[in-house]
C-alpha cells in the first residue's frame, strides 16, 4: 500500500483511511455530508497525490497525442488544459484524462490513480509509431509529484494570498507555473472535479508539507477544511461528472457516455477508433448514460437495476447517492433507447422494490438549485 506525502497529516487529523487504487487515502474526516457542504460554501482541500502524471515532449508530441486521445489537441494553446480520453481500439475507454499544454513540444497528461500502470503501458505501446522513447520523450512522473485540489467558492481568494501572480481571474481549464508559498515552479491549474470552483496545486514531493501548511494557514480565515474522497464522489456526482470504473470503462464508448463533446472528428485528426466512433455518432447507439433523480424516497447505488413500469430491465445504475445539497437521491446509468428524454419516468429496483425516478438534465446541482 502506497502513502502520499500527506498521509501522516490525514491520520493526525483523525481521517478514516481506506485502501484506494493502491494508496492509503482519507475517505472522510468529520463526515461526508459536512465536508461536501464545506466545499460548496467555503473551501475544502483534497489530497489527490495518487493521480498519475506523464510528461510527453519532443517535435512529434502533438501528433502522438492527436492519435491516442479523442479530443482535438491542436485546439490547445500554451497554458490551456483539455479533458479527453484514450479510446481503446475496441470502442471502449482506456481512461479519461486531462491534457496540459506547456508548448507545442511539451505536454502533461494527468490520469486516474487506479489506471496509472494500464495507461502507461497503453501510451508506451504507441510510442514507436511516432518515434518517442519511453523514459525520454514519454516520462512517468507519478511517483515524484504531490497534488492538492483546493476547491470551493473562496478557494482562489485564499490562495491569492500565497503568490504575487494573479490567480483569482484565471480562466477555467487553464494553468500557470508560478512561485507559490515560497515554492518555485508550482503548477497552478483551474480545472476541478467538484463544480465549486478552485484550483489544483502540483509540487515535487519534497515541497509537499510546506505547501500543506501554507494552504491551510492562508485559508484559515475562510473556514478551510481537509476533505476526503467520500465527499469528492458526492460532489462530482451532483455535477454529473463521470467516474472511471463506474460510469465509463473499457466496455463503454465516449459516444454512449455522452462524451461526444470530447470526441472530435476534425479532418486533420486521425485517432484510435475514429471510424467506429464516427459511425456511432452518425447512426446512433442503443444505450446512453443518463442522469436521474428519485421521485420516491430511496438511494440508488451502483449496479442496481433500472426497470420500466412493467418491471422489464432497461438499464443499470452506474453511480448513485443522496445529494447533500438537493436532499434527493440522484444517479446515473446506462439506459436503453426510448428512455432518454428528460422527465421520462423510470424505476430503480432497490431491495426488491421498484421506486419511481425520472430522467434529469445534468448537472443536477447549480447555484440556482441550491437548497442547503
Amino acid at each position: 500500500m502506497k502513502n502520499t506525502p500527506f498521509t501522516n497529516l490525514h491520520v493526525k487529523a483523525g481521517a478514516r483511511m481506506v485502501p484506494f487504487a493502491g494508496f492509503n487515502m482519507p475517505v472522510e474526516y468529520t463526515g461526508i455530508t459536512e465536508e461536501h457542504l464545506v466545499v460548496r460554501q467555503k473551501i475544502g482541500v483534497f489530497d489527490v497525490s495518487h493521480m498519475g502524471e506523464f510528461v510527453v515532449k519532443g517535435p512529434r508530441a502533438t501528433e502522438y497525442l492527436q492519435y491516442i486521445t479523442s479530443n482535438d489537441v491542436s485546439a490547445l494553446y500554451d497554458g490551456k488544459v483539455q479533458y479527453s480520453c484514450f479510446p481503446n481500439g475496441r470502442g471502449g475507454i482506456v481512461d479519461d484524462l486531462l491534457v496540459y499544454r506547456f508548448d507545442a513540444e511539451k505536454y502533461l497528461l494527468v490520469v486516474n490513480a487506479a489506471n496509472i500502470e494500464k495507461d502507461w503501458e497503453w501510451c508506451v505501446s504507441h510510442c514507436a509509431k511516432f518515434g518517442l522513447t519511453p523514459g525520454e520523450e514519454l516520462v512517468n512522473e507519478s511517483d515524484s509529484i504531490a497534488q492538492l485540489a483546493v476547491q470551493g467558492p473562496l478557494a482562489l481568494k485564499a490562495m491569492q494570498k500565497l503568490t504575487g501572480a494573479g490567480v483569482t481571474d484565471m480562466e477555467y481549464y487553464t494553468f500557470r507555473e508560478i512561485e507559490f508559498a515560497g515554492i518555485s515552479n508550482v503548477l497552478f491549474s483551474t480545472t476541478g472535479y467538484t463544480g465549486a470552483g478552485g484550483c489544483e496545486l502540483y509540487v515535487r514531493n519534497e515541497d509537499a508539507l510546506k505547501l500543506w501548511d501554507a494552504v491551510f494557514e492562508a485559508g484559515q480565515e475562510f473556514g478551510i477544511r481537509p476533505v476526503g474522497l467520500g465527499a469528492r464522489d458526492t460532489l462530482r456526482l451532483e455535477m454529473g461528472y463521470c467516474l472511471y470504473g463506474n460510469d465509463i470503462n473499457d466496455q463503454t464508448s465516449p459516444i454512449e457516455a455522452g462524451l461526444g463533446w470530447i470526441t472530435k472528428f476534425t479532418p486533420s485528426k486521425d485517432f484510435i477508433d475514429r471510424e467506429l466512433l464516427l459511425k456511432q455518432k452518425t447512426e446512433g447507439v442503443e444505450r446512453r448514460l443518463k442522469g436521474f433523480v428519485m421521485i420516491d424516497r430511496g438511494i440508488p447505488r451502483q449496479h442496481y437495476p433500472i426497470v420500466d413500469a412493467e418491471g422489464l430491465t432497461i438499464g443499470e445504475v452506474t453511480s448513485g447517492t443522496m445529494s447533500p445539497c438537493l436532499k434527493l437521491g440522484i444517479g446515473m446509468g446506462y439506459l436503453s433507447k426510448g428512455f432518454w428524454k428528460t422527465d421520462t419516468e423510470i424505476y430503480i429496483r432497490i431491495r426488491n422494490k421498484d421506486l419511481k425516478a425520472k430522467i434529469s438534465d445534468l448537472p443536477f446541482y447549480s447555484d440556482e438549485s441550491k437548497k442547503a
